[in-house]
């Protein structure tokens, strides 16, 4: 087998939209990843293009709600004990990330990758085939008081002054949205250009496909060394002129080898994927204040979210998803909860909620692509055409000194 140009570590959706748009300007990629493709968070995610969502979670709103989510040990937020030692200095990093200036910063620069990303979508799904997998029916946002909503008008003012679209509602309009909904919730947003994907799974298995059609290779490695060379990158004794390092949750192990020690944390989201007849489903539902969505899937109807920061090593807690489970049943009383599939997954999120992009400081032929949190679907077309720009000596689409793994 010839040398690759490029050696993509990990098969989700971030590297394989790399992957596919480095193989489109005529380079020779080889994917590694540990598992396979869409064995990770890009399967079992809501499935959502969520470019709406230009304000970071590092925010001052969520120090203010986070001390009485963490005292419920199911709630929206949770750190197991046993790891609670360990995620402290990330957290005081996350602390720090939520002073005003660098939220109004990190808007910015989370908008600017919004945007990009929003831009290249649709054109990665013409040239991936995948267009037919692309849904727009749109997303509400629910509270369950006045005040709730009164809070969340900031945040929309912001998206007003960028352009994004939306409706506020009251009950009756929620209703029309979405019939069948609980009385506790009085106010909603409505988001029309929300969109998604038919199903997060399918969607990253159909990438794959299209890449090995197109003659690329995907193997199954653990990766465990990575040597720099004057001219290229060793990943594992396979030598290549570059490497992307797109392995998500699994990635800063990678990084610190290369003399790069990122603040890489582990989000563990779990979820339930109901049959597809659990619901009369309209479009997807957010319960912001108690950190999970209900969404339409066509493998079914999928209640997921909640953050509990416990690493890579615990045992799942399924009782996570259980209480999501109720809370949606009390929310929508006509949900048939019977016959559901319970995921557990990581999701890679670095503390001031903006991923690593960029070159790493031990090669230039190394390019880190990870630690998109929640929107690694949403910012999967963006992060791969400046992962492509990089790769080939193309200026960036996008100022990408933000997103540096020296940042921190």
């Amino acid at each position: 087998m010839s040398q690759p140009d490029v050696i993509v570590i990990g098969a989700g959706v971030i590297g394989l939209s790399a992957a596919l748009v480095l193989q489109a300007r005529g380079l020779k990629v080889t994917v590694l990843d540990r598992e396979g493709p869409a064995a990770g968070a890009s399967a079992g995610n809501a499935g959502a293009f969520a470019f709406s969502d230009i304000l970071p979670l590092a925010s001052p709103g969520i120090l203010k709600k986070a001390p009485g989510w963490l005292l419920d040990p199911l709630g929206p937020l949770a750190v197991p004990p046993s790891y609670a030692l360990r995620i402290a200095p990330w957290m005081y990093r996350f602390w720090r990330a939520c002073a005003p200036a660098r939220v109004a910063h990190s808007t910015t620069v989370q908008t600017a990758l919004m945007d990009l990303s929003r831009d290249e979508l649709a054109p990665f799904l013409a040239a991936t085939g995948t267009q037919g997998m692309l849904r727009r029916n749109g997303s509400l946002q629910l509270y369950e008081s006045e005040a709730e909503f009164q809070g969340a008008l900031p945040g929309w003012q912001i998206r007003d002054d960028h352009g994004i679209e939306f409706r506020h509602l009251n009950a009756a309009g929620i209703a029309e949205l979405q019939p069948g909904l609980s009385p506790r919730f009085v106010r909603g947003t409505f988001t029309p250009g929300w969109c998604s994907i038919s199903d997060p799974k399918d969607y990253v298995l159909a990438l794959a496909a299209r890449f090995r059609a197109a003659g690329g290779q995907i193997g199954q490695a653990a990766i465990s060394t990575l040597r720099p060379l004057g001219n290229g990158i060793e990943v594992d004794g396979q030598r290549a002129g570059h490497a992307v390092i797109a392995a998500g949750a699994f990635s800063r192990p990678l990084a610190r080898a290369l003399g790069d020690d990122i603040p890489l944390e582990t989000e563990r989201g779990y979820n339930t994927t109901l049959p597809p007849d659990a619901l009369d489903l309209r479009l997807q539902l957010v319960f912001g204040g108690h950190g999970f969505v209900v969404s339409k899937l066509d493998s079914g109807i999928r209640i997921g979210g909640a953050v509990e920061l416990g690493g890579l090593d615990l045992p799942p807690n399924y009782k996570r998803a259980e209480a999501m489970l109720r809370k949606a049943k009390s929310f929508l009383p006509g949900l048939k909860t019977e016959g559901g599939r319970q995921w557990m997954g990581f999701r890679p999120s670095l503390p001031d909620t903006l991923p690593v992009i960029g070159r790493s400081s031990a090669s230039p032929h190394v390019i880190y692509a990870f630690g998109h949190g929640h929107l690694g679907l949403t910012q999967s077309a963006g992060t791969a055409r400046l992962v492509a720009d990089l790769v080939t000596s193309r200026p960036p689409a996008i100022d990408i000194g933000p997103f540096s793994a020296t940042r921190f």
